[in-house]
Protein backbone atom coordinates (compact mmCIF):
# COMPACT_ATOMS: atom_id res chain seq x y z
CA UNK A 1 0.00 0.00 0.00
CA UNK A 2 2.60 2.56 0.38
CA UNK A 3 4.08 2.52 -2.77
CA UNK A 4 1.03 3.76 -3.88
CA UNK A 5 0.63 6.73 -1.30
CA UNK A 6 2.76 9.21 -3.52
CA UNK A 7 0.68 8.62 -6.54
CA UNK A 8 -2.92 9.36 -4.69
CA UNK A 9 -0.66 12.51 -3.43
CA UNK A 10 0.36 14.13 -6.61
CA UNK A 11 -3.36 13.20 -8.06
CA UNK A 12 -4.56 15.07 -5.21
CA UNK A 13 -2.85 18.10 -5.16
CA UNK A 14 -2.98 18.47 -8.73
CA UNK A 15 -6.63 18.71 -8.80
CA UNK A 16 -7.34 20.69 -5.57
CA UNK A 17 -4.31 23.40 -7.57
CA UNK A 18 -5.39 25.85 -10.31
CA UNK A 19 -4.84 25.12 -14.13
CA UNK A 20 -1.29 26.40 -14.67
CA UNK A 21 -0.51 24.21 -11.86
CA UNK A 22 -2.56 20.71 -13.06
CA UNK A 23 -0.43 21.18 -16.28
CA UNK A 24 2.87 21.45 -14.62
CA UNK A 25 2.35 18.48 -12.74
CA UNK A 26 1.37 16.47 -15.59
CA UNK A 27 4.27 17.50 -17.46
CA UNK A 28 6.17 16.86 -14.21
CA UNK A 29 4.76 13.45 -13.80
CA UNK A 30 4.73 12.05 -17.47
CA UNK A 31 7.96 13.82 -19.05
CA UNK A 32 7.82 16.85 -21.68
CA UNK A 33 7.95 15.57 -25.66
CA UNK A 34 11.10 17.63 -26.07
CA UNK A 35 13.31 15.89 -22.72
CA UNK A 36 11.83 12.46 -24.14
CA UNK A 37 12.92 13.36 -27.62
CA UNK A 38 16.22 14.34 -26.36
CA UNK A 39 16.53 11.40 -24.19
CA UNK A 40 15.87 8.80 -27.10
CA UNK A 41 18.01 10.62 -29.32
CA UNK A 42 20.81 10.37 -27.22
CA UNK A 43 19.58 6.24 -26.54
CA UNK A 44 19.59 5.43 -30.11
CA UNK A 45 22.97 7.42 -30.97
CA UNK A 46 25.03 5.04 -28.60
CA UNK A 47 27.60 3.08 -29.64
CA UNK A 48 27.82 0.17 -27.87
CA UNK A 49 25.45 -1.16 -25.33
CA UNK A 50 27.32 0.91 -22.36
CA UNK A 51 26.76 3.86 -23.95
CA UNK A 52 23.12 2.58 -24.28
CA UNK A 53 22.90 2.08 -20.49
CA UNK A 54 23.80 5.21 -19.65
CA UNK A 55 21.69 7.13 -22.03
CA UNK A 56 18.67 4.89 -20.87
CA UNK A 57 19.47 6.42 -17.46
CA UNK A 58 18.27 9.70 -19.15
CA UNK A 59 15.17 8.15 -20.79
CA UNK A 60 13.79 7.44 -17.01
CA UNK A 61 14.58 10.64 -15.92
CA UNK A 62 12.53 12.16 -18.17
CA UNK A 63 9.01 10.83 -17.29
CA UNK A 64 8.05 8.51 -20.57
CA UNK A 65 5.45 6.19 -19.58
CA UNK A 66 5.54 2.98 -20.52
CA UNK A 67 3.44 2.88 -23.44
CA UNK A 68 4.93 5.71 -24.94
CA UNK A 69 8.56 4.10 -24.41
CA UNK A 70 7.58 0.71 -25.58
CA UNK A 71 6.32 1.38 -28.72
CA UNK A 72 9.51 4.07 -29.60
CA UNK A 73 11.44 0.91 -28.81
CA UNK A 74 9.59 -1.19 -31.05
CA UNK A 75 9.96 1.87 -34.28
CA UNK A 76 13.65 1.82 -33.34
CA UNK A 77 16.02 4.27 -34.86
CA UNK A 78 16.18 5.94 -38.11
CA UNK A 79 18.58 4.87 -40.16
CA UNK A 80 20.50 7.11 -42.64
CA UNK A 81 22.10 5.99 -46.34
CA UNK A 82 25.75 4.66 -45.65
CA UNK A 83 28.64 6.68 -47.24
CA UNK A 84 29.90 3.08 -48.73
CA UNK A 85 28.15 0.32 -50.03
CA UNK A 86 29.78 -2.95 -51.30
CA UNK A 87 32.97 -4.33 -48.90
CA UNK A 88 33.14 -1.96 -46.01
CA UNK A 89 36.48 -3.41 -44.17
CA UNK A 90 36.11 -2.94 -40.27
CA UNK A 91 38.22 -3.43 -37.38
CA UNK A 92 37.74 -4.03 -33.34
CA UNK A 93 40.46 -3.16 -31.14
CA UNK A 94 41.20 -5.61 -28.18
CA UNK A 95 43.28 -6.19 -25.48
CA UNK A 96 43.66 -9.31 -26.77
CA UNK A 97 44.22 -8.18 -30.36
CA UNK A 98 42.76 -7.12 -33.68
CA UNK A 99 39.49 -8.61 -34.70
CA UNK A 100 38.75 -7.77 -38.66
CA UNK A 101 35.75 -8.28 -39.98
CA UNK A 102 34.34 -7.77 -43.84
CA UNK A 103 30.40 -6.52 -43.97
CA UNK A 104 29.60 -6.81 -47.62
CA UNK A 105 26.55 -4.10 -48.04
CA UNK A 106 23.93 -4.67 -51.22
CA UNK A 107 24.52 -2.07 -53.63
CA UNK A 108 20.89 -1.46 -53.77
CA UNK A 109 20.85 -0.68 -49.89
CA UNK A 110 17.65 0.73 -48.52
CA UNK A 111 18.09 2.13 -45.36
CA UNK A 112 14.50 2.20 -44.62
CA UNK A 113 14.36 -1.61 -45.67
CA UNK A 114 15.99 -4.29 -43.35
CA UNK A 115 18.06 -6.82 -44.47
CA UNK A 116 18.78 -10.29 -43.53
CA UNK A 117 22.01 -10.80 -41.51
CA UNK A 118 24.35 -13.87 -42.67
CA UNK A 119 27.95 -14.18 -40.51
CA UNK A 120 30.12 -16.89 -42.62
CA UNK A 121 33.11 -17.70 -40.64
CA UNK A 122 36.12 -19.28 -42.42
CA UNK A 123 37.82 -22.49 -42.02
CA UNK A 124 41.68 -22.97 -41.52
CA UNK A 125 41.75 -21.61 -38.11
CA UNK A 126 44.61 -23.78 -36.67
CA UNK A 127 46.78 -22.48 -39.77
CA UNK A 128 46.57 -18.71 -39.39
CA UNK A 129 48.94 -16.49 -37.24
CA UNK A 130 48.18 -13.49 -35.65
CA UNK A 131 49.70 -10.42 -37.61
CA UNK A 132 50.09 -7.19 -36.88
CA UNK A 133 47.88 -4.66 -38.73
CA UNK A 134 47.82 -0.51 -38.64
CA UNK A 135 45.03 -0.41 -41.68
CA UNK A 136 41.73 -1.67 -41.49
CA UNK A 137 42.03 -1.80 -45.66
CA UNK A 138 44.65 -3.38 -45.64
CA UNK A 139 44.57 -7.23 -46.87
CA UNK A 140 45.62 -8.67 -43.33
CA UNK A 141 44.79 -7.99 -39.91
CA UNK A 142 45.37 -9.58 -36.43
CA UNK A 143 44.34 -13.30 -36.81
CA UNK A 144 46.17 -13.44 -40.32
CA UNK A 145 44.82 -12.99 -43.85
CA UNK A 146 41.04 -11.78 -44.45
CA UNK A 147 38.79 -14.38 -45.22
CA UNK A 148 37.88 -15.39 -48.70
CA UNK A 149 34.52 -13.43 -50.31
CA UNK A 150 31.35 -15.00 -48.90
CA UNK A 151 29.23 -17.91 -51.14
CA UNK A 152 26.73 -15.50 -52.73
CA UNK A 153 23.03 -16.30 -52.11
CA UNK A 154 19.96 -13.66 -51.91
CA UNK A 155 20.38 -10.50 -51.39
CA UNK A 156 20.96 -9.57 -47.67
CA UNK A 157 24.13 -8.48 -45.85
CA UNK A 158 27.50 -11.09 -45.40
CA UNK A 159 29.78 -10.86 -42.89
CA UNK A 160 32.75 -12.33 -42.64
CA UNK A 161 34.70 -12.31 -39.74
CA UNK A 162 38.63 -13.57 -39.03
CA UNK A 163 39.62 -16.08 -36.35
CA UNK A 164 42.78 -17.34 -35.50
CA UNK A 165 45.07 -19.82 -33.53
CA UNK A 166 44.67 -17.96 -30.28
CA UNK A 167 40.86 -16.63 -30.72
CA UNK A 168 39.66 -19.72 -32.48
CA UNK A 169 35.48 -19.97 -33.35
CA UNK A 170 35.37 -22.20 -30.21
CA UNK A 171 36.55 -19.63 -27.93
CA UNK A 172 34.35 -17.43 -25.39
CA UNK A 173 36.52 -14.70 -27.01
CA UNK A 174 35.49 -15.11 -30.51
CA UNK A 175 31.60 -15.20 -28.89
CA UNK A 176 31.87 -12.05 -27.17
CA UNK A 177 33.28 -10.90 -30.96
CA UNK A 178 30.36 -11.91 -32.68
CA UNK A 179 28.36 -10.46 -29.93
CA UNK A 180 30.17 -7.01 -30.49
CA UNK A 181 29.37 -7.39 -34.74
CA UNK A 182 25.93 -8.34 -34.29
CA UNK A 183 25.45 -5.08 -32.21
CA UNK A 184 27.65 -2.67 -34.45
CA UNK A 185 25.93 -3.26 -37.16
CA UNK A 186 22.38 -3.67 -35.73
CA UNK A 187 23.44 0.35 -34.75
CA UNK A 188 24.93 1.16 -38.28
CA UNK A 189 22.23 -0.77 -40.55
CA UNK A 190 18.81 -1.61 -40.97
CA UNK A 191 19.10 -5.40 -39.70
CA UNK A 192 16.08 -7.63 -39.65
CA UNK A 193 16.58 -9.33 -35.58
CA UNK A 194 14.62 -12.18 -36.77
CA UNK A 195 17.31 -13.13 -39.51
CA UNK A 196 20.61 -13.11 -38.09
CA UNK A 197 21.98 -16.61 -39.40
CA UNK A 198 25.39 -18.03 -38.47
CA UNK A 199 26.82 -19.92 -41.14
CA UNK A 200 30.61 -21.84 -41.86
CA UNK A 201 32.88 -23.90 -43.88
CA UNK A 202 35.34 -26.28 -41.88
CA UNK A 203 36.24 -25.39 -39.25
CA UNK A 204 33.78 -22.28 -39.24
CA UNK A 205 31.78 -25.32 -39.57
CA UNK A 206 32.83 -26.33 -36.33
CA UNK A 207 32.71 -23.12 -34.73
CA UNK A 208 28.56 -22.68 -35.54
CA UNK A 209 28.13 -25.84 -33.12
CA UNK A 210 30.25 -24.18 -30.52
CA UNK A 211 28.32 -21.07 -30.57
CA UNK A 212 24.97 -22.46 -30.63
CA UNK A 213 25.95 -24.32 -27.97
CA UNK A 214 26.87 -20.71 -25.96
CA UNK A 215 24.64 -18.26 -27.53
CA UNK A 216 21.53 -19.34 -28.85
CA UNK A 217 19.51 -15.97 -28.63
CA UNK A 218 20.89 -13.16 -31.64
CA UNK A 219 20.78 -16.11 -33.91
CA UNK A 220 17.45 -17.81 -35.89
CA UNK A 221 19.45 -20.88 -37.51
CA UNK A 222 22.82 -22.31 -37.89
CA UNK A 223 24.06 -23.54 -41.46
CA UNK A 224 27.17 -25.83 -40.50
CA UNK A 225 29.05 -26.86 -44.13
CA UNK A 226 31.55 -29.68 -44.16
CA UNK A 227 32.22 -29.41 -40.66
CA UNK A 228 31.88 -31.51 -37.48
CA UNK A 229 30.66 -31.25 -34.06
CA UNK A 230 32.43 -33.95 -32.67
CA UNK A 231 35.63 -31.61 -33.48
CA UNK A 232 35.35 -30.20 -30.34
CA UNK A 233 35.70 -33.43 -28.13
CA UNK A 234 39.37 -33.00 -29.00
CA UNK A 235 41.22 -32.92 -26.24
CA UNK A 236 44.04 -30.95 -28.20
CA UNK A 237 41.85 -28.02 -29.48
CA UNK A 238 41.51 -26.04 -25.42
CA UNK A 239 37.83 -25.33 -25.95
CA UNK A 240 37.09 -22.91 -23.31
CA UNK A 241 34.22 -24.37 -20.55
CA UNK A 242 31.71 -27.17 -20.87
CA UNK A 243 29.81 -28.06 -23.98
CA UNK A 244 26.27 -29.12 -23.81
CA UNK A 245 24.82 -30.68 -27.08
CA UNK A 246 20.85 -30.65 -25.04
CA UNK A 247 21.42 -26.69 -26.17
CA UNK A 248 21.04 -27.48 -29.67
CA UNK A 249 17.46 -28.22 -29.45
CA UNK A 250 16.76 -24.18 -29.50
CA UNK A 251 17.53 -23.21 -33.02
CA UNK A 252 16.94 -25.13 -36.57
CA UNK A 253 20.49 -26.50 -38.38
CA UNK A 254 21.27 -27.35 -41.91
CA UNK A 255 24.20 -29.05 -42.84
CA UNK A 256 26.39 -30.49 -45.50
CA UNK A 257 29.02 -32.72 -45.48
CA UNK A 258 31.09 -34.62 -48.07
CA UNK A 259 30.98 -38.24 -49.39
CA UNK A 260 35.13 -38.06 -50.23
CA UNK A 261 35.70 -35.44 -47.49
CA UNK A 262 39.25 -36.58 -46.29
CA UNK A 263 38.51 -34.77 -43.01
CA UNK A 264 34.45 -35.10 -41.98
CA UNK A 265 33.13 -37.45 -44.60
CA UNK A 266 29.43 -38.41 -44.25
CA UNK A 267 30.77 -41.79 -42.96
CA UNK A 268 31.80 -40.09 -40.07
CA UNK A 269 29.57 -37.44 -39.32
CA UNK A 270 26.06 -39.08 -40.32
CA UNK A 271 25.70 -40.69 -36.99
CA UNK A 272 25.83 -38.13 -34.69
CA UNK A 273 24.08 -35.82 -37.38
CA UNK A 274 20.92 -38.81 -37.10
CA UNK A 275 21.44 -38.80 -32.97
CA UNK A 276 20.64 -35.28 -32.77
CA UNK A 277 17.84 -35.30 -35.22
CA UNK A 278 16.43 -38.71 -33.12
CA UNK A 279 16.95 -36.33 -30.02
CA UNK A 280 14.71 -33.64 -30.94
CA UNK A 281 16.97 -31.21 -33.13
CA UNK A 282 15.35 -29.09 -35.72
CA UNK A 283 17.69 -30.31 -38.44
CA UNK A 284 17.69 -31.17 -42.52
CA UNK A 285 21.20 -32.94 -43.20
CA UNK A 286 22.11 -32.30 -46.93
CA UNK A 287 25.10 -35.16 -48.11
CA UNK A 288 26.65 -34.68 -51.35
CA UNK A 289 28.02 -38.14 -52.13
CA UNK A 290 31.09 -36.93 -54.58
CA UNK A 291 31.96 -33.87 -52.87
CA UNK A 292 35.71 -33.37 -51.12
CA UNK A 293 36.28 -31.01 -48.59
CA UNK A 294 35.44 -27.89 -50.68
CA UNK A 295 32.02 -26.20 -51.29
CA UNK A 296 32.07 -27.02 -54.96
CA UNK A 297 28.48 -27.83 -54.21
CA UNK A 298 27.27 -24.58 -53.90
CA UNK A 299 25.96 -23.69 -57.20
CA UNK A 300 23.06 -27.17 -56.57
CA UNK A 301 22.26 -26.46 -53.04
CA UNK A 302 21.93 -22.73 -53.15
CA UNK A 303 18.30 -22.42 -53.47
CA UNK A 304 17.58 -25.02 -50.71
CA UNK A 305 20.21 -23.03 -48.44
CA UNK A 306 18.18 -20.18 -49.18
CA UNK A 307 15.27 -21.43 -48.77
CA UNK A 308 15.63 -23.23 -45.51
CA UNK A 309 16.83 -19.83 -44.28
CA UNK A 310 14.04 -18.01 -44.70
CA UNK A 311 11.45 -20.51 -43.46
CA UNK A 312 12.84 -20.61 -40.54
CA UNK A 313 13.07 -16.73 -38.98
CA UNK A 314 14.03 -16.56 -35.32
CA UNK A 315 11.20 -16.71 -32.97
CA UNK A 316 12.48 -13.83 -30.60
CA UNK A 317 10.18 -14.91 -27.53
CA UNK A 318 9.80 -19.11 -27.45
CA UNK A 319 7.56 -20.36 -25.99
CA UNK A 320 9.79 -23.82 -25.12
CA UNK A 321 13.60 -23.18 -24.02
CA UNK A 322 16.04 -25.75 -22.60
CA UNK A 323 19.09 -24.11 -21.75
CA UNK A 324 21.99 -25.54 -19.65
CA UNK A 325 25.45 -23.76 -18.08
CA UNK A 326 28.53 -24.65 -15.68
CA UNK A 327 28.94 -22.15 -12.88
CA UNK A 328 31.71 -20.51 -14.69
CA UNK A 329 29.04 -19.63 -17.86
CA UNK A 330 26.62 -17.66 -15.05
CA UNK A 331 24.82 -15.60 -16.20
CA UNK A 332 23.25 -18.14 -18.59
CA UNK A 333 20.97 -16.55 -20.64
CA UNK A 334 18.39 -18.10 -23.65
CA UNK A 335 16.64 -15.61 -25.06
CA UNK A 336 14.01 -14.72 -22.02
CA UNK A 337 14.85 -17.20 -19.48
CA UNK A 338 18.56 -16.08 -17.19
CA UNK A 339 19.84 -19.03 -15.09
CA UNK A 340 21.91 -17.06 -12.50
CA UNK A 341 22.89 -19.47 -9.81
CA UNK A 342 23.32 -22.71 -9.51
CA UNK A 343 23.11 -25.96 -6.78
CA UNK A 344 25.73 -25.94 -4.38
CA UNK A 345 25.13 -29.73 -4.01
CA UNK A 346 27.12 -31.58 -6.78
CA UNK A 347 24.55 -35.03 -6.66
CA UNK A 348 21.65 -33.57 -8.27
CA UNK A 349 20.30 -36.30 -11.10
CA UNK A 350 20.44 -34.43 -14.47
CA UNK A 351 17.53 -34.15 -16.70
CA UNK A 352 16.19 -36.04 -19.15
CA UNK A 353 16.58 -36.48 -22.53
CA UNK A 354 20.58 -35.48 -22.16
CA UNK A 355 21.65 -34.91 -25.78
CA UNK A 356 25.10 -35.45 -24.65
CA UNK A 357 24.59 -39.32 -24.43
CA UNK A 358 24.97 -41.16 -27.71
CA UNK A 359 21.67 -42.68 -28.78
CA UNK A 360 22.81 -44.53 -31.57
CA UNK A 361 23.78 -47.99 -31.94
CA UNK A 362 26.64 -49.98 -30.79
CA UNK A 363 29.42 -50.05 -28.86
CA UNK A 364 29.28 -45.92 -28.39
CA UNK A 365 25.66 -45.87 -27.26
CA UNK A 366 24.88 -43.89 -24.06
CA UNK A 367 28.73 -42.82 -23.96
CA UNK A 368 29.28 -38.91 -23.48
CA UNK A 369 30.09 -36.73 -26.87
CA UNK A 370 31.82 -34.48 -24.38
CA UNK A 371 33.76 -34.81 -20.99
CA UNK A 372 32.01 -33.11 -17.79
CA UNK A 373 34.28 -31.45 -15.25
CA UNK A 374 32.16 -28.88 -13.77
CA UNK A 375 28.96 -29.34 -12.06
CA UNK A 376 26.17 -27.59 -14.20
CA UNK A 377 22.59 -26.64 -14.19
CA UNK A 378 19.67 -26.60 -16.65
CA UNK A 379 16.26 -25.36 -17.03
CA UNK A 380 13.31 -26.41 -19.53
CA UNK A 381 10.50 -23.79 -19.73
CA UNK A 382 7.16 -24.14 -21.56
CA UNK A 383 5.04 -20.91 -21.78
CA UNK A 384 1.25 -21.32 -22.85
CA UNK A 385 -0.46 -17.78 -21.97
CA UNK A 386 0.42 -16.33 -18.84
CA UNK A 387 1.54 -20.19 -17.74
CA UNK A 388 5.67 -21.11 -17.52
CA UNK A 389 5.99 -24.42 -16.53
CA UNK A 390 9.72 -25.01 -15.34
CA UNK A 391 12.10 -28.08 -14.76
CA UNK A 392 14.99 -27.04 -13.10
CA UNK A 393 18.37 -29.84 -12.63
CA UNK A 394 20.74 -28.46 -10.73
CA UNK A 395 19.78 -24.79 -10.40
CA UNK A 396 18.76 -22.57 -7.45
CA UNK A 397 17.75 -19.50 -8.70
CA UNK A 398 16.80 -18.33 -12.18
CA UNK A 399 14.98 -14.60 -13.91
CA UNK A 400 12.55 -14.89 -16.30
CA UNK A 401 12.38 -11.79 -18.62
CA UNK A 402 8.52 -11.12 -19.26
CA UNK A 403 7.54 -9.20 -22.39
CA UNK A 404 3.86 -7.62 -23.57
CA UNK A 405 4.37 -9.52 -26.80
CA UNK A 406 4.01 -13.01 -24.56
CA UNK A 407 2.68 -12.21 -21.15
CA UNK A 408 -0.76 -9.87 -21.10
CA UNK A 409 0.52 -7.74 -17.56
CA UNK A 410 -3.01 -7.00 -16.41
CA UNK A 411 -3.82 -10.92 -15.83
CA UNK A 412 -1.56 -12.91 -13.46
CA UNK A 413 1.61 -15.03 -14.33
CA UNK A 414 1.72 -18.64 -13.03
CA UNK A 415 5.23 -19.94 -12.86
CA UNK A 416 5.14 -24.05 -11.76
CA UNK A 417 8.61 -25.28 -11.41
CA UNK A 418 9.09 -29.07 -10.71
CA UNK A 419 5.49 -29.22 -9.66
CA UNK A 420 5.21 -26.78 -7.15
CA UNK A 421 3.95 -23.32 -7.54
CA UNK A 422 6.35 -20.04 -6.88
CA UNK A 423 4.65 -17.46 -8.61
CA UNK A 424 1.14 -16.40 -9.00
CA UNK A 425 0.06 -12.71 -9.40
CA UNK A 426 0.27 -9.66 -11.81
CA UNK A 427 3.68 -8.12 -12.68
CA UNK A 428 4.56 -4.41 -12.53
CA UNK A 429 4.69 -3.08 -15.98
CA UNK A 430 8.85 -1.03 -15.28
CA UNK A 431 9.97 1.76 -17.11
CA UNK A 432 13.44 1.05 -15.98
CA UNK A 433 13.72 -2.86 -16.75
CA UNK A 434 12.55 -1.99 -20.31
CA UNK A 435 15.05 0.44 -20.97
CA UNK A 436 17.51 -1.58 -19.11
CA UNK A 437 17.31 -5.19 -21.46
CA UNK A 438 16.44 -2.27 -25.14
CA UNK A 439 20.50 -1.28 -24.33
CA UNK A 440 21.43 -4.66 -23.94
CA UNK A 441 19.85 -6.16 -26.57
CA UNK A 442 19.44 -3.52 -29.04
CA UNK A 443 16.44 -5.38 -30.61
CA UNK A 444 13.03 -3.89 -31.76
CA UNK A 445 11.43 -7.45 -31.50
CA UNK A 446 12.03 -8.70 -28.05
CA UNK A 447 11.26 -6.36 -25.08
CA UNK A 448 11.42 -6.99 -21.86
CA UNK A 449 8.68 -4.68 -19.51
CA UNK A 450 9.29 -6.61 -16.05
CA UNK A 451 11.46 -9.52 -14.75
CA UNK A 452 10.66 -12.42 -12.48
CA UNK A 453 13.10 -13.25 -9.84
CA UNK A 454 12.58 -17.21 -8.87
CA UNK A 455 14.19 -19.37 -6.27
CA UNK A 456 13.97 -23.03 -7.80
CA UNK A 457 16.17 -24.31 -4.69
CA UNK A 458 17.63 -24.02 -1.85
Amino acid sequence: MKRGVPVIVVALSAALAGPSTRVQAVRSERGTATSVDAAFQKFWEAHNPGDAARAAQDVVRSGVQFGEAYERLKRGRSYTAPSKRGVVHLLRRTAMGEFAYDVYLPDDYDPNHSYQLRFQLHGGVMMREQTTSDSTTSSTGRGGRRPASPLPGDTQIYVMPAAWRDAPWWSSAQVENLEFEIDSLKRAYNVDENRVVLSGVSDGATGAYYVAMRDTTPYASFLPLNGSLMVLANDRLDVGGELFPTNLVNKPFFIVNGGNDPLYPVRGVGPYVDHLKRSGVQLEFHPQPDAGHNTAWWPDVRDTFERFVREHPREPLPARISWEVTDRQLPGRAHWLVIDRLQASTNVPRLEPDLNAFSGEGPNQGRFLFARQRPSGRVDLERSGNTVRVRTGGVAEFTLLLSPDAFDFDAPVLVVVNGRTVADARVERSVATLLKWAARDNDRTMLFGAELHVQAAP
